[in-house]
């Protein structure tokens, strides 16, 4: 079995070749693919189809841990994504999927702006 690890112009995704497929390596620490991601949405939709899933339930529907996190964005993304289709494939009424999907991302843009503002406030407070 053999893996061959590259970068093809895109300096923050790894690639992997595996069985003649390339994934995408979301999360380096656990070496966890955009597909295996995918999947666990997916389980995770199945059990119930209006949940609010967030990276700690995909982690732990994968028996893994997020280390450093800082993959977690990533998961967000790909969460919002196949969230999305999953509700489109279902025949979910526009407004039902638009007003999940708008719900997702404005806790996703909450989080980054806390993000954001404990990192300028260490900034500050290493300066000083």
């Amino acid at each position: 079995m053999k893996l061959d690890i590259f970068c093809p112009n895109r300096p923050i995704s790894l690639w992997i070749k595996f069985s003649g497929s390339f994934r995408v390596i979301v999360c380096s620490c656990n070496i966890i693919s955009d597909k295996e991601i995918e999947q666990a949405v997916l389980d995770l939709l199945a059990e119930d189809a209006y949940r609010l899933i967030v990276p700690v339930q995909v982690y732990h529907t994968m028996q893994q841990r997020g280390k450093c996190c800082s993959c977690f964005p990533g998961v967000i993304d790909i969460i919002v994504r196949v969230t999305e289709a999953f509700h489109r494939e279902n025949d979910v009424a526009e407004p039902e999927i638009v007003s999940l999907i708008d719900n997702l991302k404005s806790e996703h843009e909450q989080c980054e702006t806390v993000r954001m503002l404990a990192r300028m406030r260490l900034k500050k407070h290493r300066a000083a």
